[in-house]
């Protein structure tokens, strides 16, 4: 039998970023028997233990380690256990220190403090929830962003990754002919996002939804030619509002939609530099 290959995931702060990146990498080796472990360094002490049994397991190490003191003995004790080791922000903080001439802080942890970006964010998320699908549409005027679209356009999915970029999203949801909500109308045109899709991919999303619920068939739900209405009604809709930007969902990632939304914000000045909401 075939063991997983071990890779230890060190760092000095939550080890989320580096175990991110190495699950990303993990998905461009299909079939892989890999088990990731994520571990909290505090000390040398620390590093000498996972490193010892990153040899013996013949595993590798990634590692984030902002401290300069750990983040070289860190690069002894690979050499010493002859364990492949790669820093993932070590030439980073090198590099960014020559740029902007200065050395970095080394203080672990520093992304997920709880600063006023953090609060923003929390609530940002709150916000979103509360008006997500439709919910609270008096709560619309305060959005940052709202999406529009028919059920299944992945509203609520990017509603929630938005959110937690620290934008307040609404969403609403489009259903055959019946009027938009007339709160709607007050918000800024530029801050509103039409989502389409192609029919057959959402009959099909639809189809698996309804199975993985196990729910009885609601009436039309994925019928195709109330799909095929429904998505014309959409159409309708959106061309009476032509500063909406409308975005094919069709085979789209979460992520991928919304670099787009915040593209289309940062070109029309409604986001900092950084892009964060204004």
């Amino acid at each position: 039998m075939q063991l997983p290959k071990p890779v230890l995931v060190l760092s000095d702060g939550t080890g989320e970023t580096a175990e991110k990146l190495v699950r990303a990498a993990l998905q461009q080796f299909q079939g892989h028997l890999v088990h990731v472990r994520v571990h909290t360094i505090s000390s040398k002490e620390d590093l000498e233990t996972w490193f010892r049994l990153a040899k013996r397991q013949e595993g590798i190490v990634v590692s984030t380690l902002v401290q300069s003191d750990l983040r070289d003995f860190a690069k002894t004790l690979a050499a010493e256990n002859e364990v492949v080791h790669r820093d993932l922000i070590g030439g980073l903080l090198r590099d960014f220190s020559t740029y902007l001439e200065m050395k970095p802080v080394g203080v672990p942890g520093l992304l997920h403090q709880a600063d006023e970006s953090y609060f923003r964010r929390i609530e940002a998320v709150e916000y979103t929830l509360k008006c997500d699908d439709g919910k609270e549409p008096r709560m619309l005027r305060h959005a940052e962003i709202v999406l529009v679209g028919v059920s299944r356009t992945s509203k609520t999915p990017l509603s929630s990754y938005l959110a937690h970029k620290g934008f307040k999203v609404g969403n609403v949801p489009i259903v055959l002919d019946h009027p938009l909500p007339d709160q709607l109308g007050m918000v800024d045109n530029d801050r509103v996002f039409a989502l389409t899709i192609d029919p057959s991919t959402l009959r099909s999303i639809r189809q698996s939804r309804l199975r993985s619920m196990r729910m009885g068939k609601p009436m039309n739900y994925d019928d195709i030619d109330y799909i095929l209405a429904e998505l014309e009604y959409a159409d309708d809709l959106f061309r009476a509002e032509p500063n909406w930007p409308i975005i094919d969902v069709t085979n789209k990632a979460v992520e991928e939609t919304a670099a787009v939304i915040l593209r289309v914000l940062n070109d029309r000045g409604l986001i900092g530099p950084t892009g964060d909401a204004l």
